[in-house]
Order: C-alpha cells, then sequence, then structure tokens
C-alpha cells in the first residue's frame, strides 16, 4: 500500500471498546462510541457495535449521514450543536442531537414536524470549561421554553468537561449535573432518560467514586481508539496501545551535518529553531509533514529520533538506526496526531 498510511487493527478496537463496554457496564453507565476522529468510516462504526456499543455519536452530521447510508445499524447522536444549515439533514439522519441554542431547537422542531417526526434532543449544560453549555442558572428558562414544542423531544442533559479548558469531570461536577437533572425533573415532572457526564476523561471519576448519581452515560472515542484516559493519558489497563498505527516511508537518507550552514531565520511556519551541534549524523525524510499530522503527537516505534517537519517533510536523526530509501517507519499516535491523519486526504487506511 502507498504510504503513509494508518494501519487499522479491528481487532485491537474490537477488544478495547469490549472492554469499555464491560467496565462502564458494571457501574450501569452506557457508552456512546464517538467516530468523530474516524470520519464516520462504516467500518469501524460496525466494529463498535459487534462490540456491544449500541449508540454511534459524531459532531458531524455528514459522518452521520455516511454511516446511515452505509446501513450502519445504530442509534445516531450528534453530539455538536448543528448549524442553520444543517437542520434539515439532523432531523433527516439522526435520532438524537445535543443542543445550547433555543433558536437551533426551535428550527429543529420545525423541521421534524415538516418531516413528520419528533426528534430527541440533550440539552448540554454549561459547567464550568467554557465551550458549549447552557449556564446553570438559564436552565429551567430553557426547558420551560423547549418543553412546548411539538417537533422535539427532551430526553436528558449532557455536559462537555476538559476538552477546552481542561476543567476536571471530578466528583464535585458529577454530583452537580446529577443534582441539576433531579431539580429538573422535579420541576417539570419529566423524566430524563441520558445524563450524560462526558467523555474519556470521566475514567478516573468512574473507579474512583462508589455513587455515580444520576450519571448513565458517556461518549468515548480517545480511550476506544488510543487505549488512554485523557486526564493525564495514562495508559487503561487491558486496553491496546497500538490499536491504530502510522507508517511512512523513507524518501531520502543521507549523512548530514547537524547544525544549519548560514544566517538562520524563521522557517515556513514562522518558527526560529535551535539546534543542537551532534556532528555529521544520518538523516532520514519521510514523505510526510504539517499538513497531514499533528508532528508532536508522533512516537517511533523504533530507535530514532524526530528532529523537526516542514509542510510535505518528516526528518529524523537515524544514526543509531540507518535507513534506506524505499524502507518505512512505524509511529503511534496520541489523539490530535490520528484525528490529523485521518482527515488528511493524502494518509491513506489499511485494515487488519
Amino acid at each position: 500500500m502507498n504510504t503513509p498510511y494508518l494501519e487499522i487493527d479491528l481487532a485491537k478496537v474490537f477488544s478495547n471498546t469490549q472492554k469499555l463496554v464491560k467496565m462502564f457496564g458494571d457501574r450501569n453507565i452506557d457508552i456512546t462510541g464517538i467516530t468523530k476522529v474516524a470520519l464516520g468510516e462504516p467500518k469501524i462504526a460496525n466494529c463498535l457495535i459487534a462490540a456491544g456499543i449500541t449508540s454511534i455519536g459524531d459532531s458531524r452530521i455528514s459522518n452521520i449521514k455516511r454511516m446511515h447510508q452505509a446501513g450502519v445499524k445504530a442509534a445516531f447522536t450528534l453530539i455538536r450543536t448543528p448549524s442553520m444549515t444543517e437542520i434539515y439533514d439532523v432531523v433527516k439522519y439522526a435520532d438524537v442531537s445535543f443542543n445550547s441554542e433555543l433558536s437551533i431547537i426551535a428550527e429543529l422542531s420545525d423541521a421534524a414536524i415538516k418531516q413528520n417526526k419528533i426528534r430527541d434532543i440533550v440539552l448540554m449544560v454549561e459547567m464550568g470549561d467554557l465551550r458549549e453549555g447552557i449556564l446553570e442558572q438559564d436552565l429551567n428558562q430553557a426547558i420551560e421554553k423547549v418543553i412546548p414544542l411539538k417537533g422535539v423531544n427532551l430526553i436528558g442533559l449532557a455536559t462537555n468537561l476538559a476538552c477546552f479548558s481542561g476543567v476536571k469531570p471530578s466528583k464535585a461536577k458529577m454530583d452537580q449535573l446529577s443534582r441539576l437533572a433531579e431539580e429538573c425533573e422535579k420541576e417539570f415532572s419529566i423524566k430524563f432518560r441520558i445524563v450524560s457526564g462526558g467523555n474519556s476523561a470521566n475514567f478516573n471519576w468512574l473507579f474512583e467514586n462508589t455513587d455515580l448519581g444520576r450519571i448513565n452515560n458517556v461518549r468515548l472515542g480517545e480511550s476506544i481508539f488510543i487505549g488512554r484516559e485523557t486526564l493525564s493519558r495514562k495508559h487503561i489497563k487491558g486496553l491496546y496501545l497500538n490499536a491504530i498505527t502510522l507508517v511512512a516511508g523513507v524518501i531520502e537518507s543521507k549523512v548530514k551535518p547537524s547544525l544549519p550552514d548560514g544566517e538562520v531565520g524563521q522557517d515556513s511556519f514562522g518558527n526560529t529553531t535551535t539546534f543542537v551541534d551532534k556532528g555529521n549524523i544520518v538523516r532520514t525524510i519521510l514523505a510526510i509533514g504539517k499538513q497531514d499530522v499533528h508532528i508532536s503527537g508522533l512516537t517511533p516505534l523504533s530507535d530514532v529520533d524526530i528532529i523537526g517537519s516542514s509542510s510535505d517533510h518528516l526528518i529524523l536523526d537515524t544514526t543509531r538506526s540507518p535507513l534506506h530509501t524505499g524502507e518505512q517507519v512505524r509511529f503511534s499516535l496520541d489523539y490530535a496526531a490520528l484525528l490529523s491523519c485521518m482527515t488528511s486526504p493524502f494518509v491513506g487506511n489499511s485494515y487488519i
């Protein structure tokens, strides 16, 4: 296969998913498997479903549409508040949508009525991470306006933490969400089907607390594909760290100086780099660069060092393990690197 490409081991993705389903299921927490990093790839979605996932979530309605049209059998949740231009497709292809703006919810209601549907919605609550969500003091007023809308059905509350500002999903935060759910149910005589506490950052909270309150759902992506929780990126015991590997090909390998020759200014990305004098080294270039991958998220799986990169070239010090043109180098990826590779049209996918 042409390099660069991602080697995706579906057996390892399946194993990670199955183990997480059991871990969380033993605590009565359902998992929504998040496919946004995989661009809604049906092969991956079906792998998650085979491992016990029943709900698939994605932030892009185009990804949900792709899975829906490929015949993926699951309940689909749009986990990002849709834009006005996406309303029709959200009603047509998503079973549930997470929402934080009343104007969007009103449009969803109108579109659902026109399509002769009732669309389930979950309200996002702002709990300190300062991304999306309704402020706590405005929640009752929002629910009061949503309940009468005929085209939508309010089924739950959710929050998102540790994504933008890095605020931890602590016991206090999860208890607060449980309290809000119970207060809203009492105030409006309703019963929430979903109280979604967060994402892969909730792993520590799950196993450090006996009372999980009303939380009955989490949305997992990174822990499935990378095998780590996201507060400190620690390995989750029993999960594979190498379910997905990047493979890139060598296009040049030569002995060259370690220091540039000439007056040094900014590089093509506006950075000024400091170089260490190591004498002559073996400098190897791979056919991948910043346009394809978040470089700082790569870890070589062989005894080589990353020196740096440009938009289309990744430069390695391979003095300890010399490489030749045509050989390949393998890397493990963090979530940012995986996301960028999956999004690049120049990085292929190879499924095992």
